[in-house]
């Protein structure tokens, strides 16, 4: 098994408006990317369990063009709000980072 951190060439998030957030995986590579993507470890349950959201809340929508996978989420208080604490939706990404893909 390999950490997703270290199969990604960038692992990101960032606001999708002031209620979603999106989470980017690309990868350097065809092989790299259809490895995670056909791996069963980047879906709706997964994340939301990482997230603390309704499975059904959560879109992946693999990229096959551009080698990459985008996540969208609800952000858990909307951007700006004054309890939140990244208005740019840019720290949401750390608990990617230690998704272990198999080999």
């Amino acid at each position: 098994m390999t950490r997703l951190v270290d199969l990604a060439q960038v692992l990101r998030s960032k606001n999708a408006g002031a209620l979603l957030c999106t989470l980017d995986m690309m990868f350097e590579d065809e092989a790299t990317y259809r490895r995670v993507r056909d791996s069963g470890m980047i879906t709706p349950q997964r994340i939301a369990g990482l997230y603390g959201v309704s499975d059904n809340e959560v879109a992946v929508i693999p990229y096959d063009v551009a080698y990459a996978i985008k996540v969208t989420i609800p952000r858990l208080l909307p951007s700006g709000d004054p309890g939140d604490t990244d208005v740019y939706g840019a720290q949401q990404h750390a608990p990617l980072l230690d998704i272990e893909i198999p080999d």
